[in-house]
């Protein structure tokens, strides 16, 4: 294995977290997690 193999593979792996990390955040079933950490700062005195 040589390095251009290494960075290959390491590209990869990034670009599958960031796509994985991309479902996360849009998923229908994080919105009202979401919607109620984004409220937080204006319900606090």
């Amino acid at each position: 294995m040589d390095v251009t193999t290494l960075r290959i593979a390491a590209t990869l792996a990034c670009f599958a977290v960031f796509t994985g990390i991309l479902f996360w955040a849009f998923a229908r079933r994080n919105r009202g997690r979401f919607d109620e950490a984004a409220r937080i700062p204006f319900e606090q005195e």
